[in-house]
Order: structure tokens, then C-alpha cells, then sequence
């Protein structure tokens, strides 16, 4: 495939962002009790790239832009449709149910976050959360290990997707958030 065939998608900023989150996530969940230093740590990183994703969808380059592929649910679960039945359109940027996803995750990647550092003021005395106390624990321990195991399982969602995806398009997406480029037809 000559160079005249590829179109940047994926400016810098987004990929530093996903393969960073990826590290983060895995370095969080991964870690807890006898690593809790590095488990806050990995979840600080999680929101901190959540927050700049956020910003980054409204001032980022065209296809961060979520005006660029945001879309009603209805038309996310259409494209799902679509796609089980082999008629799915090759979108340059995020397709429909890619769009959904990245909903979904920031999410539950939020809620994460914030019930892990309400877990951590409440079972440590520490972070910004340090005076929340002790008496409700039980319920964000609870409520964090939903949504990070949530959050686990929309992740093999997303890999399951960008393999199909690969396959009927005959592209490799992770080239593509590697690199940047993706085929232009």
C-alpha cells in the first residue's frame, strides 16, 4: 500500500492517550493490597487521561472531535446490526458502535476513578477524598470493584470489536492507533 493511500485518523495526542490508558487500567487493576502505592497511582493516571480525553473531544484535531462521531444509540445499535449481517459501512474515524464504546468506557472509567479515591479516603485517610471516613467502606469497595470489573469486560468488548472490525474491513486498527494512518478507501 502506497503512502497516497493513507489519511491521518489518530493524531498523536489521542494515541499517547489510548495506549497510556491502557497501561494505567492494567497497572490499576492488576495491582491493589501489597502494590496500593502504585495501584492510586495507575488510577490518578486513569482520571488525569479520562479528564484530558474529555477536553481533547471538544478542541482536538477532526476525529477526536466527538461532534465526529457521536451518535444516537439507535444509530449505534443499526451499525450493530449491520455488522451481523456483513453490510457494515468502513467509517475513517470511529464507527457507530466504536462511539457508543467510548462512551460507555469514559463512564465507567470515571466511576472507577472516583469510587476508587472515595475507597482510599475512606479505608486509608488519604487523597482528596481523606475526610470521607470509614462508616461506608463496605459500599465503595463495592461499587469501585463494579465498575472496574464493568469496565474489564467493556474492554474485551472493545478488543472483540476492533478484531471483527480488522477482519471484515480487511485493515488493522491497532496499526492504525500505532501509527496513525489508516487506508483512505
Amino acid at each position: 500500500m502506497s503512502d497516497q493511500n493513507l489519511i491521518k485518523i489518530w493524531d498523536l495526542p489521542i494515541r499517547i492517550f489510548h495506549w497510556l490508558l491502557v497501561v494505567g487500567f492494567f497497572a490499576a487493576y492488576l495491582t491493589e493490597d501489597e502494590l496500593l502505592d502504585v495501584h492510586v497511582w495507575a488510577g490518578y493516571l486513569v482520571l488525569f487521561l479520562v479528564v484530558f480525553r474529555l477536553i481533547w473531544g471538544f478542541v482536538g484535531s477532526q476525529y477526536a472531535r466527538f461532534s465526529q462521531f457521536l451518535c444516537s444509540p439507535k444509530q449505534s445499535f443499526a451499525y450493530l446490526q449491520a455488522l451481523i449481517q456483513g453490510k457494515a459501512q468502513r467509517y475513517l474515524g470511529h464507527n457507530p458502535a466504536g462511539a457508543l464504546m467510548i462512551v460507555l468506557l469514559l463512564i465507567f472509567l470515571i466511576g472507577t476513578s472516583l469510587t476508587g479515591i472515595a475507597v482510599y479516603g475512606a479505608d486509608q485517610g488519604l487523597g482528596p477524598l481523606a475526610s470521607i471516613g470509614p462508616e461506608h467502606e463496605d459500599l465503595w469497595e463495592e461499587t469501585h470493584e463494579f465498575f472496574a470489573n464493568s469496565t474489564l469486560i467493556l474492554v474485551g468488548v472493545h478488543v472483540l470489536g476492533v478484531i471483527v472490525e480488522s477482519l471484515i474491513h480487511k485493515e488493522s486498527l491497532v496499526r492504525a492507533m500505532l501509527s496513525g494512518y489508516k487506508k483512505s478507501n
